[in-house]
């Protein structure tokens, strides 16, 4: 695993996961390698029936000289037609939109999840919050019942 949006699932209701490869350029495995990513206010996008991420900032690596990329450049998802038109179906209604969850390696390939989302209100986080904290304590009452036992 290179990084997580943590904030995705507190922001959206995901649905469907979908694993996409990503055409990326060499320096930019390396700048993964090291971690350097960040998925704040990044999206995908569909156009003429390929999938490109939009606003995913991968660092410029230091060793890359001329070789670096522009680090928010959009870059292409690698997925099958059947996915593709699935997206497209399910984009085209009201609310949802595709929103990367993950970004890690599978056998020395860079892999992205990508979710579609449904946006959540405001009394929606609140109610993950309190729904989040309310297991918490739950959590931390069985754990000092199991130690007295």
């Amino acid at each position: 695993m290179i990084a997580q949006n943590k904030k995705a699932r507190h922001d959206y209701f995901l649905e469907d996961g979908f694993e996409a490869g990503i055409s990326l350029a060499g320096t930019e495995v390396k700048s993964l390698r090291a971690g350097n990513v960040n998925f704040r206010d990044s999206y995908a996008i569909i156009r003429n029936e390929e999938v490109f991420i939009v606003g995913l900032y991968i660092s410029p690596y230091d060793k890359g000289n001329i070789n670096n990329k522009d680090p928010e450049r959009d870059r292409k998802l690698l997925l099958h037609k059947a996915e593709i038109r699935k997206l497209i179906g399910k984009t085209e209604q009201k609310g949802y939109s595709i929103i990367p969850t993950k970004i890690y390696f599978k056998r020395n390939k860079v892999k992205l999840e990508i979710a579609l989302a449904k946006g959540k209100k405001l009394y929606d986080k609140r109610h993950s919050i309190a729904k989040r904290d309310a297991q918490r304590e739950i959590d931390k009452k069985m754990k000092s019942f199991n130690k007295q036992a």
